[in-house]
């Protein structure tokens, strides 16, 4: 009969062992270690299973709230291969070294931010790279990048439960993630996708943003549901997780991200998760 495996080390396998104490029933830790010049309170991540619900918009209107509430705060745009968070705010500069750590450009209200858009030669250069490389790259805005004193840095996940999710959610310390949706059929089970994975992850779930959930009438004030009625609230109770927040289509905040001046908005659609951050 083959030999039973073994499920941890004996003490006399450990002795003389550089990873002594690291194996066994306890799983060892893949969370990086923050760079020397970085100091994070709070990590937040903001997820979507699927592209095209505003997740930028959302994480960036979340940084927004917690600057106008006195924090310091941080943007690291994991969307390596569909960045946008720069251009939100106005930022065209290229991010600077000194050999050792990356600094992030600096928007007009404090706001940290690090986007691979900052490194590239021009700032519409695709990024034609397979996963294990984007992956990479989020690890190193991480380990690499001297944030300085943060209260809270907000991670623009991509869209999925990809390479990127993952990596963030197994290298960097996020403390809980929140979810963005849309009114739409697919919205039961894209949110169940984000969810479970945050479940497998073991990252709590802070609460769900449903963009574009009506359109206020110019002329009557009247909601109107484009893109259907909204489910959000009953999946939300169905999942025991918080709606924070139910933002319209609003023509201002699309004007503030074509006009480069994000740094300007005050969002109050999300006023109720700054309670939940």
């Amino acid at each position: 009969m083959a030999e039973e495996q073994k499920t941890g080390c004996s003490p006399s396998d450990c002795a003389g062992c550089s990873h002594a104490g690291e194996c066994g029933s306890k799983p060892q830790s893949l969370i990086k270690p923050e760079n020397k010049k970085s100091h994070i309170n709070h990590v937040i991540a903001v997820v979507s299973g699927k592209g095209g619900v505003g997740k930028s918009m959302v994480t960036a209107s979340l940084a927004r709230l917690m600057r106008e509430q006195g924090f310091s705060v941080g943007i690291m745009d994991a969307d390596i291969t569909g960045p946008s968070i720069p251009k939100m705010y106005g930022i065209h500069e290229k991010a600077k070294g000194d050999g050792e750590n990356i600094f992030p450009c600096e928007a007009k209200d404090g706001t940290k931010i690090m986007s691979i858009n900052l490194l590239l030669p021009e700032e519409d250069d695709p990024v034609i790279w397979r996963g294990p490389v984007i992956s990479g790259v989020v690890t190193q805005f991480w380990t690499d990048v001297a944030w300085g004193e943060l209260d809270y840095l907000f991670v623009d996940m991509p869209p999925g439960t990809g390479d990127v999710p993952l990596t963030v959610f197994q290298s960097l310390p996020v403390e809980g993630i929140v979810i963005v949706t849309s009114p739409q059929d697919l919205v039961r089970m894209i949110v169940k996708k984000a969810y479970n994975m945050a479940g497998q992850m073991d990252i709590p779930v802070l609460g769900i943003v449903e963009n574009y959930s009506y359109l206020v009438c110019p002329d009557c004030g009247r909601k109107i549901s484009v893109f259907g009625e909204s489910h959000i609230d009953e999946v939300a109770e169905e999942l025991g997780v918080p709606v924070i927040g139910k933002m319209p289509i609003d023509a201002s905040l699309a004007e503030a991200v074509e006009n480069e001046n994000f740094a300007e908005v005050s969002n109050d659609y999300l006023a109720e998760a700054v309670n939940k951050l």
